[in-house]
């Protein structure tokens, strides 16, 4: 899977809250959200209204935050955890070594662990029954 797949991953699973995220999909959901964003920016600038970033922003704002929650949730930590960033200084470190630290090699209370090749196939299976 390349780091676009990620970011389509994030989007398709636009308000889904549930499961875990790997931190390749959360990395690069940021990444390509943060390019786009930037090349909104220079075409609203371009054209002289700032709608284009505007409007990305406001359709990406769920999945970001999706992705973000499912991300804590490999981690086995309750999503909200992202409120931590709320806190001065040190909130955003926290909340940034939550996000860079390895799955939970485990299954834990959000599902299986993303990276065993088996929870790919029943994520898989269970999008085709819904």
């Amino acid at each position: 899977m390349n780091g676009f797949d990620y970011y389509m991953s994030a989007l398709k699973k636009y308000a889904d809250f549930s499961g875990r995220s790997r931190r390749s999909e959360y990395w690069y959901f940021a990444l390509f959200n943060f390019l786009f964003a930037i090349g909104a920016v220079l075409i609203d600038g371009l054209i002289g209204m700032p709608i284009l970033y505007f409007i990305y922003i406001l359709g990406t704002l769920i999945p970001g935050l999706a992705v973000l929650v499912r991300r804590l949730h490999d981690t086995n930590r309750s999503g909200w955890w992202f409120l931590i960033a709320l806190v001065p200084l040190v909130g955003g470190i926290v909340l940034l070594v939550f996000l860079a630290t390895d799955s939970d090699p485990n299954e834990n209370q959000y599902g299986l662990n993303p990276k065993d090749p088996t929870a790919i196939d029943d994520d898989i299976s269970r999008h085709l029954v819904e």
